[in-house]
């Protein structure tokens, strides 16, 4: 079954490249007063072993991306980034102890037609989240995406991850969220009522998780009609 599933993905891939792709951020989970902070955007399908170069054939069209961090306070500070070989990367520094929220967003990109493959005509709409704890008083991630879906951390006690998805601000319930760690291992979940999920992280790897939705509504964009829109949230957790 497995090999069948690989095969099933090679085929996509080699027909679709970047439907099977997406955006995510990362950043050490922790952070330090007065201390730069690294955050690195990559492109590609972590699990397969794929990461896009930046000038490579995919990653161009989906890098008009905007990265801000939200603060404690609920400040709003846009992140500036640079392109390196395999990713871009922005630096910012904690002025003050909490939790800090990493936010990307991309909703500037070409309308797709992939009918021949049956899944119709689409807009993308990228957003990725990532954590950055200062000192020990934590609290919920930030949401900013107010147009799409987005991934927030929940602060609860206890050493398991608690998220929640949200689609234009509404928790989404009872929709699939991926977990991938390397060497092709996945875990799908579904969302409660309350669009949470909650999981435990057992090894000490990589983990990006993936939710996306469908928003049956056509629209227009750059000269182009597209039936729907397909959104993709990310996030990102490094153990």
């Amino acid at each position: 079954m497995k090999k069948i599933s690989i095969t099933l993905f090679l085929i996509l891939f080699t027909i679709a490249p970047t439907f099977a792709h997406y955006l995510w951020l990362e950043t050490n989970r922790t952070g330090t007063l007065g201390k730069r902070q690294e955050v690195r955007v990559h492109y590609g399908e972590y699990t397969y072993g794929v990461v896009e170069k930046v000038q490579g054939e995919n990653f161009p069209s989906v890098a008009k991306f905007d990265i801000w961090v939200v603060g404690p306070n609920g400040t709003k500070t846009n992140l500036h980034t640079k392109a390196t070989e395999s990713y871009y990367v922005g630096h910012f520094t904690p002025t003050i102890n909490g939790t800090y929220t990493v936010v990307l967003n991309n909703n500037e990109i070409e309308v797709l037609d992939y009918t021949q493959w049956d899944f119709g005509i689409f807009k993308t709409h990228y957003h990725a989240t990532a954590k950055v704890q200062v000192g020990s008083f934590g609290s919920d991630t930030a949401i900013i995406n107010q147009e799409g879906i987005a991934i927030k951390e929940l602060q609860h006690e206890g050493d398991d991850i608690k998220l929640q998805v949200v689609f234009k601000g509404k928790p989404l319930p009872k929709n699939e969220f991926k977990i991938y760690v390397s060497d092709l291992w996945t875990k799908t979940l579904e969302t409660d009522d309350n669009g949470v999920v909650t999981f435990d992280l057992p090894w000490r790897t990589k983990y990006t998780m993936e939710t996306t939705f469908e928003e049956r509504v056509p629209g227009h964009y750059k000269g182009k009609d597209y039936e729907f829109i397909w959104h993709c949230a990310t996030y990102c957790i490094t153990k």
